[in-house]
C-alpha cells in the first residue's frame, strides 16, 4: 500500500517507531505497540542505488567553448566590471587567451570535486540519519545553508550594507592650528594625541595629576588632560578640554562630553554637524586621513559570496586577496599595520590597544603594477582605490578609457 502510494519499492522501506526499527515485516500495529495518533517513521534506503549524476558535456571543457566565453567577457565591459569584483584572478588575465583557459579548467575542475565531496558527505549522513552525530551535522549544514542564503540574499537585493562608511570627520582649529576632528558620540571623553598638543602648542599645558592608564580592549597611557582650550568650528570658537592620551590613530577626537556641553546634533540627513548658532559639514570621504585605509585594509575578513572577502568589524566587501595583497605591501616596505581604527575608539576608560604612531602614508599601490604611475592615479581621483584601479587597468588592456567606465557600469 505504501508502495503505491509513493513509488518507493517495498525492499526499500524501514520503518522506525521512538527511534527504534521495526524488523518483523509480519507483525501488527497492535503487537509494535503502536496507538492512535502515534507517529510512524519511514526511511527509504538508497544505500544499494547508484545516485546519478548529472554528466557534464566535455564541450564546455573545450578549448573553443572557453575561447567563446572569454572572447564574450573581453567584449563587455559590463562584465568585465562584474568580474574584476567577482573573480579578480579571471579578470587579471582575460586578455590572455592560454592563461584564461588554464584558470577557467581549474576552476571547474575544483567545482566538480567540492560536489563530489558534498554528495559523498550528504551519502554518510543519510546512511544512518538517526545517528547523534549525523543529526548534529545535518542540523549544522541546514543551519549554514540559511546562513549562506540570508547572505546571498542580502549581497543581491541591499549591496548597500556591505559597502565602507565612511568616518565623521570636520575641519576645526584649535589654538588657531588645523586639525581634523573625528566626532565620535559613542567616546565618554574628547581625546587628543600627543603629537596634536604639541603641534598645537598647548602641551605645556597638560596637567599630568590626571595621567593614568586607560583599560578596555587593552590599555593606553593617559598623559594627562588640557582643562580648557579654544576650538573654532564653523563660525563659533568654543571652550573645549581634552584628555591627551598616546596609542590613538586619530589626532583629536571630539567626544560625547563636549558634544553635549555645547549641544551639538549629528545630522546625517543633512550631512552636518549642527550647533545652535552654527554648523559645519562633514569631511567627503577623499579628505579623511589616509591611515584609516591602511587601518581598513588590514582589518580580519571573513569569505563571501563569489570569492570576496567580508571585513569582519565593517562588513565592507572588497575582491578576494585585496587584503592580503595591501597587508604584504605595507611588510614589505616596512611599515607596520595599524591595530585598530578609530571606530574602536571609547570612553577613556576603555580604549583599544596602543599603537605607536607615525606620519600618514598614502595608500600603497599595487605591488608590481605594470600600468603607468599616472594612469593609476587619473583612476584614484575619480575614486578608485589603487588596488581596483590596477586591476581595471589589466582588464582594460590598459586603456584608461574603458578601465573608467567600468566604474560607472
Amino acid at each position: 500500500m505504501v508502495e503505491a502510494e509513493t513509488t518507493f519499492p517495498a525492499n526499500s522501506q524501514s520503518y522506525f517507531f521512538n527511534g527504534k526499527k521495526l524488523d518483523d515485516d509480519n507483525q501488527t500495529l497492535e503487537a509494535a505497540g503502536i496507538k492512535d495518533g502515534e507517529m510512524l517513521a519511514m526511511v527509504v534506503n538508497r544505500r544499494n542505488q547508484t545516485p546519478v549524476r548529472p554528466q557534464r558535456s566535455q564541450d564546455d571543457r573545450s578549448p573553443a567553448a572557453i575561447e567563446q566565453i572569454r572572447s564574450d567577457i573581453a567584449s563587455n565591459p559590463q562584465q568585465i566590471s562584474r568580474l574584476i569584483q567577482q573573480q579578480p584572478d579571471l579578470a587579471a588575465v582575460v586578455n590572455d587567451p592560454v592563461q584564461f583557459r588554464n584558470l577557467w579548467i581549474r576552476m571547474l575542475d575544483e567545482r566538480d570535486r567540492m560536489q563530489r565531496q558534498q554528495e559523498e558527505h550528504n551519502k554518510t549522513l543519510n546512511d544512518d540519519p538517526f545517528d547523534p552525530e549525523a543529526q548534529k551535522k545535518i542540523e549544522a549544514m541546514i543551519r549554514m545553508e540559511k546562513i549562506e542564503a540570508n547572505l546571498q540574499y542580502a549581497y543581491e537585493n541591499n549591496p548597500e550594507v556591505f559597502g565602507r562608511v565612511s568616518m565623521l570627520y570636520v575641519d576645526v582649529l584649535v589654538n588657531n592650528h588645523p586639525v581634523k576632528a573625528f566626532v565620535d558620540s559613542g567616546a565618554q571623553s574628547t581625546i587628543m594625541s600627543p603629537d596634536c598638543a604639541e603641534a598645537c602648542g598647548i602641551s605645556y599645558l597638560i596637567d599630568d595629576r590626571f595621567g593614568g592608564i586607560a583599560r578596555g580592549v587593552g590599555t593606553a597611557k593617559i598623559l594627562g588632560r588640557v582643562h580648557q582650550a579654544k576650538i573654532q568650528i564653523g563660525d563659533a570658537e568654543l571652550d573645549c578640554s581634552f584628555t591627551v592620551m598616546e596609542g590613538k590613530d586619530v589626532d583629536l577626537l571630539f567626544g560625547l562630553d563636549m558634544l553635549r556641553r555645547h549641544q551639538a546634533c549629528i545630522d546625517l540627513l543633512t550631512n552636518e554637524l549642527r550647533f545652535p548658532h552654527t554648523s559645519v559639514q562633514f569631511l567627503p570621504e577623499s579628505q579623511i586621513p589616509k591611515k584609516f585605509e591602511e587601518a581598513m585594509m588590514d582589518e580580519p575578513t571573513v569569505e563571501g559570496p563569489n570569492g570576496t572577502e567580508v571585513g569582519a568589524k565593517t562588513g565592507a566587501v572588497r575582491p578576494a586577496g585585496t587584503s592580503q595583497e595591501a597587508a604584504s605591501h605595507l611588510h614589505g616596505s616596512g611599515k607596520q599595520p595599524v591595530q585598530s581604527g578609530p571606530s574602536t575608539a571609547g570612553p577613556s576608560s576603555a580604549t583599544a590597544a596602543s599603537a605607536p604612531r607615525r606620519a600618514p602614508a598614502p595608500a600603497p599601490a599595487p605591488a608590481q603594477s605594470k600600468w603607468p604611475e599616472k594612469d593609476i592615479n587619473i583612476l584614484v581621483e575619480m575614486g578608485m582605490s589603487k588596488v581596483a584601479a590596477a586591476q581595471a587597468l589589466d582588464a582594460a588592456g590598459g586603456n584608461v578609457d574603458v578601465a573608467a567606465g567600468m566604474m560607472f557600469d
